[in-house]
């Protein structure tokens, strides 16, 4: 049998101060699914995050990507597995220029030439990026920083791709050209976001974490389709928007 793309059993993690932000939290993800992760704030969706590469590492319980057990032995193996794209481009856009950017990982990872170079055009490729490749990185709009941000991780052939709060401060126009990319892309993703319609449109499945455990794990358009469950861990839809009626659209 394949491997869960994430496997994540009983994970607890509390930080040096006492706080606990992850208390048994149970999520499994199949390769190629997306699944949104929705919560409050404070809910222990960032900490859960850092724990899917390695950044940090369980004090309880355990994460496995493919079949490997996160740990200091496996971390350079699990960091080339699954990529992070931040909610701010900026903080993994630093070189200067959109080609130099996107093939900075896999050349530090001793990726050379013509090798390199068709790593950078189909992760370019991927994102709708492919026409930008000497851009400057400043020069590009909010949205366009945001794809290529996912480009840079694309580069690396992960096999799973996380994504935290991918349309913070995203237009409308950017907004659908994310969805578009989400489903282009053949691999197992995980959605961390307060946008409950875009945790709609891009996953079938949703779960909500609150105070550091999984309360609910179903169909996003059940999960949201229950106001009532939902003002219960602090998660609101926009006035007026009918989940059942909206469906989702990437699946």
């Amino acid at each position: 049998m394949t491997a869960p793309a994430l496997d994540v059993r009983g994970l607890r993690f509390a930080y040096p101060d006492g706080t606990v932000a992850l208390e048994g939290v149970d999520l499994t993800v199949a390769p190629g699914e997306r699944v949104a992760v929705l919560g409050p704030n404070g809910a222990g969706k960032s900490t859960l995050v850092l724990h899917l590469n390695g950044i940090h590492l369980a004090q309880h319980g355990s994460v496995a990507v493919g079949g490997r057990p996160v740990g200091k032995a496996t971390l350079a193996a699990v960091r080339r597995a699954v990529g992070i794209v931040f909610q701010d481009p900026d903080d993994q856009l630093f070189m200067p220029s959109v080609r130099d950017d996107v093939g900075f990982g896999p050349a530090h990872a001793g990726v050379r030439g013509e090798s390199l170079e068709q790593r950078v055009r189909v992760a370019l490729g991927a994102v709708g990026m492919g026409d930008h490749l000497e851009a400057a990185p400043h020069h590009l709009s909010f949205g366009q920083r945001r794809r290529v941000a996912i480009a840079t991780v694309l580069a690396m052939d992960p096999e799973v791709l996380v994504l935290d709060e991918p349309t913070a401060n995203l237009d409308p126009a950017a907004r659908r050209e994310l969805l578009a990319v989400l489903a282009s892309l053949d691999l197992a993703t995980v959605v961390v976001t307060h946008d409950l319609p875009f945790a709609l449109e891009s996953c079938a499945r949703s779960v909500v974490l609150d105070a550091g455990r999984i309360v609910a794990d179903g169909p996003t358009v059940d999960l949201l389709a229950d106001a009532e469950a939902l003002a219960a861990h602090r998660l609101y839809l926009p006035r007026g928007f009918d989940p059942r009626l909206a469906g989702p659209t990437v699946g």
